[in-house]
């Protein structure tokens, strides 16, 4: 997400209507509908984060095939606000290389880091994801690509920024509509007033691209103040979208950055039908970070300590582990790669070294992933019925974690009322062994830790 940063006018707490860079107007992130909520649980019975972990996720924005958006896309931002983008674009390099996309993937694939990873389908108008990219040859896009599908995924989820990140794209034509002013760039003006079907239209022609390219998605990504002032009308689009194009069974949408004291759970809105055979809804997924790690055009070095100090102590994600909720990080592609010497990428290798040194009770996680958790944790109903626990859950979910008031003197059983499957819990040592298929003993009963079937279960005292 291109921005000013979005941290900036989250501080703010408003965003003028001429900057609409980033950030949320005061309480819109509130303005979503939940929807269709599980009556309240039997006492003692408690939903906790998955293996009883606080969940990690890095998300990248700004990402795509070779591109680097920040050369290309400075110059169309200048063009409606001359005095903010004064960056020497020209002396940043136009390509973001494949070899570093290795390098990172591969570090992310030996540390276990998940998230997502943008693909921006025509970034700044240069060419398309899906065809041609003019300055690279057809087999470089295609290797390009492939690197993305077989290296990136399935460890990040795939997401497009909307369709150039820059200026509005006529579907119809294929060409950026004629005006050049904020109310044509997709950072800026283009949503506003916006109905549901029109910005679904926008996004699944996004979504499109990158299924003719061969990359699946579950969610989207805004740029910069796309959706600001139809944040409903947004929620609602980017289910329809992504359900329609990928007829994903749980879309999610990243939208919205806090660093301030509001939660940054997840937030599971829109759902309905729970309890039939076509359950919905759509999960937020919100950042917990500002970019601290190279800055959206790669011209500004961030800290580790602004993430966790060397002693674990400080910095905001501490404060977030702390609280329970999950890290999710936000970064931007050239402040990763940052103009070829890799500032933002040493940084974050240094808050993983940390993160790992200090903090035994973390999990990484794709959006995707994280969503489905959050989605059955808030809508899966459980009752007590005679000594045991009956789960209504309209989502599957793996390696969910419940405290349960069980003896648990031999074991856990958890049965499965579409096909009969019966899986015996083992006991863990402790809450670091927590793995699915296994449940551990405590004061008031246990913590099990299992793939929760669709449909109906049930949980018992082996």
């Amino acid at each position: 997400m291109i921005q000013a940063t979005r941290r900036d006018f989250l501080k703010a707490g408003a965003v003028s209507l001429g900057a609409g860079l980033g950030g949320t107007l005061p309480g819109t992130a509130l303005a979503q509908v939940s929807g269709a909520r599980p009556p309240g649980r039997p006492v003692g019975v408690e939903v906790l984060n998955p293996r009883s972990r606080v969940p990690l996720a890095l998300i990248i924005d700004d990402s795509t095939c070779l591109v680097n958006l920040a050369h290309f896309a400075i110059p169309q931002f200048a063009e409606v606000f001359p005095s903010r983008y004064l960056q020497d674009w020209k002396s940043l390099p136009r390509e973001i290389p494949d070899a570093f996309v290795r390098r990172f993937g591969e570090w992310c694939g030996e540390h276990g880091v998940k998230g997502k990873y943008s693909i921006v389908p025509y970034p700044a108008c240069v060419g398309w994801i899906d065809r041609e990219l003019p300055g690279w040859s057809r087999r470089e896009l295609n290797s390009s690509l492939e690197l993305v599908r077989t290296l990136m995924t399935p460890n990040f989820e795939i997401h497009p920024e909307m369709v150039s990140h820059t200026w509005v794209i006529d579907p119809t034509t294929g060409r950026p509509f004629p005006e050049r002013t904020d109310r044509y760039m997709e950072n800026w003006r283009w949503t506003d007033g916006k109905s549901v079907d029109q910005l679904a239209g926008y996004l699944s022609y996004a979504l499109r691209i990158l299924k003719g390219a061969g990359l699946s998605c579950q969610g989207i990504t805004t740029p910069g103040g796309f959706g600001n002032r139809v944040l409903p009308e947004l929620a609602q689009a980017a289910f329809q979208s992504v359900r329609d194009v990928f007829s994903a069974e749980i879309p999610h949408y990243f939208r919205h950055v806090f660093t301030d004291d509001r939660s940054v759970a997840p937030r599971v809105e829109y759902a309905s039908g729970l309890d039939g055979e076509d359950p919905r809804c759509v999960v937020s997924v919100i950042g917990a970070t500002g970019d601290w790690f190279g800055g959206w055009d790669g011209l500004t070095p961030g800290s580790a300590d602004q993430f966790i100090t060397a002693d674990g102590q400080r910095g905001r994600l501490p404060e977030i582990i702390r609280r329970g909720e999950p890290a999710v990080l936000v970064g931007h592609w050239p402040g990763f790669y940052f103009n070829g010497k890799e500032v933002g990428f040493t940084i974050f290798k240094e808050v993983v070294a940390r993160l790992d040194a200090h903090f035994p009770n973390l999990v990484w996680m794709t959006l995707g992933e994280l969503s489905r958790y959050w989605a059955a944790r808030e809508l899966t109903r459980i009752e007590a019925v005679e000594g045991a626990y009956h789960f209504h859950a309209p989502f599957a979910c793996p390696g969910f974690t419940v405290s349960l008031p069980l003896r648990g003197t031999t074991g856990v059983e958890v049965v499965a009322e579409s096909t009969g499957a019966r899986s015996i819990l083992t006991p863990a040592r402790d809450r670091t062994r927590l793995v699915s298929g296994t449940f551990l003993r405590e004061k008031n009963g246990v913590i099990a830790c299992f793939n929760l079937p669709k449909g109906k279960a049930q949980v018992t005292d082996q």
